[in-house]
């Protein structure tokens, strides 16, 4: 018989400590007043690390606008009959083009299930190229870095401290509307992050592939490793005198509970006939789906994923890698969206993209550096799909939106992005300067992208 030796356990309580923000399943996560939701909503964050450069995602094709951009863009412009066109309701006629890698997403926006938030990114307030040179103006701090950018865009908090994320600043709002889920609202299939984290809410956490088990355990009584488990619950269930000890204990039991009751749940969901791109961005999805078909089984009403992929910092080989990375991401959020069809969900999910930043219109050679504002995708049958929004820049070198290098400045800000879906979510209007604090610097508080 295997015997739970010291380093055996060190390592098994190391994965209940990585679990430790696990909610326990009767937790109730937040501290508002709302009314107990009736309907079932899901908001499912797709971050492309490293800083996806978007204006090759999303290219002007009309001719003037076209060949700015590719004067611009030197050796890395797409060709213009390479683009995937689209014709955006709104555009008044102006033709714009995909990446050719992006086939599927271009189906989705011609559905009228896709939409572009073009020339966002984070801002404390609107900001002018005049404005920005003469230091006017409250900027973001540490602009162009890829930490501080994406802690930017998890809290919205400017240039304040932060700890929160707008995720997880909603998710205390509708404390009371979902106390009776047995799964926290947030849940992360790429480990803790920022932008899941408050004061009372906290994320999740699961693998790739669903929630993380314990080592060495097994629920199959007459195993020998299930008698392994049940030694390790005599020892977390006994009475301690320690609030360190009784704290560690609780929190391994709500790891092991979460952890039983949310892979059972998915257990007993029938397999998707939706084939999923067999990648690290296709299988988070594709689970996040099954966590989604599960919803009744865990009474849920409400509920954030996390899911994420990298190599988008592009500084080198650009073209050689762009259509592999932007392809991935197109095929992995079509299969979600027809997933999400397949269980007649797809009104009540959104997926939207986000990144640490766009990147420089001027190539380095072989390659892009860091910038600012760039497009992001929401995809789902609640976008009002088929158009742009925001204010598409002029992609030229020099031009009114230009810090240096082609990093544009960004016309519409990450919390007027935030707010809308958050408000689509059922965020209170007067709740949406809670999510996304610097709200109140903006015109519009909702970009209408969102039914």
């Amino acid at each position: 018989m295997k015997t739970l030796n010291r380093r055996d356990f060190l390592r098994t309580s190391g994965a209940a400590a990585f679990m430790a923000a696990t909610p326990s399943l009767a937790y109730s996560q937040v501290v508002g007043g709302y009314a107990p939701f009736t309907d079932y909503k899901a908001l499912v964050c797709v971050f492309l690390f490293g800083g996806n450069d978007s204006f090759n995602m999303l290219v002007p094709n009309t001719t003037a606008e076209y060949n700015a951009y590719a004067a611009s863009r030197q050796n890395l412009a797409l060709l213009q009959e390479d683009l995937l066109p689209i014709t955006p309701a709104s555009s008044g006629g102006a033709d714009f083009g995909l990446h050719p890698a992006m086939g599927a997403v271009q189906q989705l926006f011609q559905d009228g299930n896709a939409a572009f938030v073009t020339n966002v990114g984070p801002l404390v307030e609107p900001t002018t190229l005049e404005q920005y040179a003469n230091k006017s103006v409250t900027l973001p701090p540490q602009l162009f870095s890829h930490n501080d950018q994406q802690d930017q865009w998890a809290s919205l908090r400017g240039n304040l401290p932060s700890k929160t994320g707008w995720a997880g600043r909603m998710g205390d709002l509708i404390r009371d509307g979902v106390a009776g889920q047995q799964m926290a609202t947030n849940a992360s299939l790429f480990g803790t992050n920022l932008f899941q984290s408050a004061d009372e809410t906290v994320a999740y956490v699961m693998g790739q592939n669903g929630p993380i088990q314990f080592e060495g355990f097994s629920t199959t009584p007459g195993d020998v490793l299930y008698e392994q488990r049940q030694a390790f619950l005599r020892i977390v269930d006994a009475t301690y005198g320690s609030i360190y000890e009784r704290g560690f204990a609780e929190v391994q039991r709500r790891a092991i509970d979460a952890a039983d009751t949310v892979s059972a749940a998915i257990a007993g969901v029938p397999p998707l006939n939706t084939v999923f791109p067999q990648s690290q961005l296709g299988n988070q999805l594709q689970t996040v789906a099954r966590l989604i078909a599960a919803r009744d089984e865990l009474q849920m009403q409400r509920q954030v994923f996390f899911v994420a992929t990298g190599g988008f910092d592009s500084h080198d080989d650009q073209n050689e890698n762009q259509p592999g990375l932007l392809g991935g991401v197109s095929d992995a959020i079509a299969a979600f969206y027809n997933a999400t069809v397949e269980l007649g969900v797809q009104d009540s999910v959104t997926a939207f993209t986000q990144s640490d930043f766009g990147r420089t219109l001027t190539s380095n050679g072989d390659g892009t550096d860091h910038a600012w504002g760039g497009n992001q995708l929401v995809a789902g049958g609640a976008v009002n799909g088929g158009d742009l929004y925001g204010s598409f820049p002029l992609l030229e070198i020099g031009g009114p939106e230009d810090v240096g290098g082609g990093r544009m400045i960004p016309s519409t800000s990450a919390d007027q992005y935030a707010a809308t879906l958050a408000r689509w979510f059922g965020i209170l209007d007067a709740d949406l300067d809670v999510v996304a604090p610097n709200l109140g610097n903006f015109a519009l508080r909702d970009l209408g992208f969102m039914v």
